[in-house]
């Protein structure tokens, strides 16, 4: 575009001669404000909330979960060797960040005055503490390095708060089999995850104790446990992993052991697309009508540019650049007002949640950058194509006698 086009756009959007106009592109721009503020939260929140359920979800599991046929109707699964082969070939997978061993087993909790069934969860020295840790409230994590079995376990604050349970207090652990055994158990720490499909069921345990339970020996578990490096691989790693392990083992990635929690949170991309939609409709929709309002109130000016000599689709240029220039200046404080916030929720937490109903305490954030340029990029052609429809009105109804003689 000539710099012709570029001066006349700036003159004509700030003109003191266009009172009437201004108001309505102040309008303009406030919606493609608001438009970007929900656009911008929307994505953040969206982001922030499946990566901090599915994060929850895998603290307490991995990415990937190796055990026998029989693990989905028991806790009490046959018994798996540490020296498979493959285990030791996973561990050179440049994707592979974590090899853990562990096992489950059934268990009665029992205090003077309260039962409580629950499921232990047997852990060793290979257990990676990295995210699970910022789960602990009160306490610290047991220790599974000693010589002998750790008497320490981590429960859930919902079983120490049934059982009326706090740090350091004993507590008897019962095991219905033959002949029933029973365990004493010391509290070391409490952990919440807001799940309750875990934070109602499991305890932590040193795995030796189910090793002994089951009579086993010190090579047999009841499942290894894989955490990956990128997420966006777990199913192609999935399906490598049950490629290699032999029919008597199975390979189950979180999104199959656990289908409705991800089922659920992946809905929430449809309803983030879905309001996306129709705010940049609203969006368009305003910026028509603004520029509808525009061109109708510089119908002669129009007339006057092309009696003196400029084309019409330099004309239709001068007011595609004011358009640009709206929907520019929305974009910008959108953008601006709207990572604010979401930068202020992320580090204040200031929007609060009841967590039993949404798992988290306060609304989750994520800000992935790379999404949010392409959504900017996308609002920004979508909004200059919309500029096309009344621009096309310069050329097709606005003729120089006609616009000159407009009152």
């Amino acid at each position: 575009m000539h710099k012709t086009e570029y001066f006349l756009s700036r003159r004509l959007l700030h003109s003191r001669d266009n009172q009437s106009t201004r108001p309505i592109v102040n309008l303009a721009v406030v919606s493609i404000t608001i438009c970007l503020i929900i656009i911008t939260a929307a994505i953040a929140i969206t982001t922030g909330y499946r990566h901090t359920i599915e994060q929850k979800v895998i603290d307490m599991g991995s990415h990937i979960r190796i055990s026998n046929y029989d693990m989905n109707y028991t806790y009490d699964p046959k018994p798996i060797s540490r020296k498979e082969p493959f285990f030791q070939e996973l561990r050179s997978n440049k994707n592979v960040a974590v090899v853990q061993y562990f096992s489950t087993k059934v268990g009665i909790i029992k205090t003077e005055d309260q039962v409580e069934g629950v499921v232990f969860k047997g852990i060793d020295s290979s257990f990676s503490w990295g995210h699970f840790q910022k789960n602990i409230t009160n306490g610290k994590p047991i220790d599974v390095s000693t010589a002998e079995p750790a008497s320490g376990i981590l429960l859930s604050s919902a079983i120490a708060k049934k059982l009326q349970l706090s740090i350091g207090d004993g507590v008897y652990a019962y095991f219905v089999q033959d002949p029933p055994m029973q365990r004493k158990f010391i509290v070391e720490g409490i952990y919440e995850t807001g799940l309750p499909e875990y934070d109602e069921k499991f305890i932590l345990c040193d795995l030796r104790h189910i090793q002994k339970l089951n009579g086993w020996d010190g090579q047999q578990v009841g499942g290894v446990e894989i955490l990956i490096n990128d997420y966006s691989q777990i199913d192609e790693m999935g399906e490598y992993v049950n490629s290699h392990i032999g029919y008597q083992l199975k390979a189950e990635t979180i999104k199959q052991i656990y289908p409705a929690i991800f089922q659920w949170t992946a809905l929430f991309n449809t309803n983030a697309a879905v309001l996306l939609c129709i705010t940049i409709l609203i969006c368009a929709v305003s910026l028509i009508s603004t520029f509808f309002i525009i061109i109708l109130e510089q119908t002669s000016t129009i007339g006057i540019l092309k009696t003196m000599g400029l084309s019409t689709p330099r004309v239709r240029n001068v007011f595609l650049l004011i358009g640009g220039r709206i929907v520019l200046r929305g974009m910008l404080l959108g953008n601006i007002i709207g990572i604010a916030i979401c930068l202020a929720q992320q580090y204040f937490h200031f929007i609060k949640l009841d967590p039993t109903s949404y798992y988290v305490a306060y609304v989750p954030i994520g800000i992935p950058v790379p999404l949010l340029l392409l959504v900017n990029l996308g609002v920004l052609l979508i909004c200059l194509l919309a500029l096309l429809i009344p621009s096309a009105y310069i050329s097709k109804r606005i003729t120089t006698i006609s616009a000159i003689r407009f009152e």
